[in-house]
């Protein structure tokens, strides 16, 4: 009767023990727990795959292959993976959750690829910490002290023994003018502007230019003003030499020529450039032929509001030596002007603009002024254009 009680419970347990077997378990059946696999033994042969493990292919010992064999998986498993190709490491038959990295100090023998180098399988990469390497120690410290003598020892034209002293003449010459050697020419008409004041409407104009290069240029300027259906007020031309003396500024020596209100020449000095603060700052000195000695200081700031829309402050001062009562002038301040403008910046290299200007003759000059009956100040309102190319 046993045996027999045997039997049934043995044949009751069968599809249950086929249902584990293809990984099939129902819901809310306990895991059970792994059994620890123990280290494999080196052997110069891959260990044997346990239970339903598919074999490692056979290596080539002779050209005709022989048949691998394959486990046969259940159809009706669809999680089943298809077989792996030739050559290719079979994952199904290492136990990953009881594998230890240490494994992999125990030479080619305890690798799951026999191909694998031995350095490479005999490395523990659980025991490489790369927190602790230093990657800044690993880069190449910069020397802080001055570059050996004999780092400057060289002959300064090398290049002249491999190509020849004309050649390399010709390639420094074009390096020049390529790296800062070319000659610019530059024009802008500062103030073109019709002036809208009480009385008699006028016009202005104050253009200047330049060719050169960076640090040797001549300079051309030429401004005046009038009220129409009248002769000029005032017309100059002017022409310089320019000589770079730092960075910002220029100095300047020529002659100028005034053709109203009366024509006279002048010996010309000056400095030309931009002031801290990004001030344009234009200074010079006159003296003429008549022994009358000038100067005339004037200063504009951009104030960018937006990248095109710019405002721009002004402002003019005139100094006299000594009296000059044909040309209306008095010794010291003789005028003052200061002016804003808005303009737009249609292009950078044309831009309309508004403004207005207020000027005063100051001293003996406003005293001549009103000897003529001209008011000593004057309000204009100004329309212009400023441009350059």
């Amino acid at each position: 009767m046993k045996p027999l009680l045997a039997l049934l419970l043995l044949g009751a347990a069968t599809p249950a023990i086929a249902q584990h077997t293809g990984h099939t378990m129902p819901m809310g059946m306990p895991m059970p727990k792994p059994t620890p696999t123990p280290t494999p033994k080196a052997s110069p042969k891959p260990a044997a795959p346990t239970k339903k493990a598919t074999p490692a292919p056979a290596r080539k010992a002779a050209p005709a292959k022989k048949p691998v064999t394959r486990p046969q998986t259940d159809p009706a498993d669809s999680r089943a993976s298809p077989p792996p190709a030739e050559g290719a490491m079979d994952h199904s038959t290492m136990d990953h959750g009881a594998m230890d990295q240490g494994q992999l100090d125990q030479g080619t023998a305890g690798s799951a690829d026999p191909s694998m180098p031995e350095d490479h399988a005999r490395m523990d990469m659980g025991a490489m910490d790369h927190s602790q390497m230093d990657m800044g120690a690993m880069a190449m410290p910069i020397p802080a002290t001055a570059p050996p003598a004999a780092a400057g020892s060289g002959p300064p034209r090398a290049a002249d023994a491999i190509w020849g002293a004309e050649a390399m003449r010709a390639s420094r010459e074009a390096l020049r003018d390529e790296q800062g050697g070319q000659k610019f020419l530059w024009f802008m008409a500062d103030r073109a502007e019709y002036q809208m004041r009480e009385g008699k409407n006028g016009y202005l104009w104050d253009v200047q230019g330049y060719y050169g290069g960076d640090i040797d240029k001549f300079w051309f300027k030429s401004e005046g003003e009038g009220s129409f259906d009248q002769k000029a007020e005032s017309a100059e031309v002017q022409a310089l030499y320019s000589r770079a003396i730092s960075p910002w500024f220029n100095l300047q020596a020529g002659v100028r020529q005034d053709f109203a209100p009366r024509d006279r020449t002048y010996a010309v000095v000056g400095v030309q450039g931009l002031a801290p603060y990004l001030f344009d700052i234009d200074a010079a000195a006159f003296l003429s032929d008549e022994g009358d000695l000038t100067a005339r200081f004037e200063g504009e700031l951009d104030q960018r509001i937006t990248q095109r829309l710019i405002l721009q402050p002004r402002a003019e001062v005139n100094l006299a030596a000594q009296d000059i009562p044909e040309l209306g002038i008095g010794a010291g301040l003789d005028t003052l002007e200061l002016g804003v403008r808005l303009r737009y910046e249609v292009a950078r290299e044309f831009a309309p603009y508004v403004g207005v200007e207020q000027s005063w003759k100051i001293g003996k000059s406003a005293d001549y002024a009103r000897l003529r009956g001209e008011d000593p100040g004057v309000t204009n309102y100004v329309v212009g254009i400023r441009l350059w190319f």
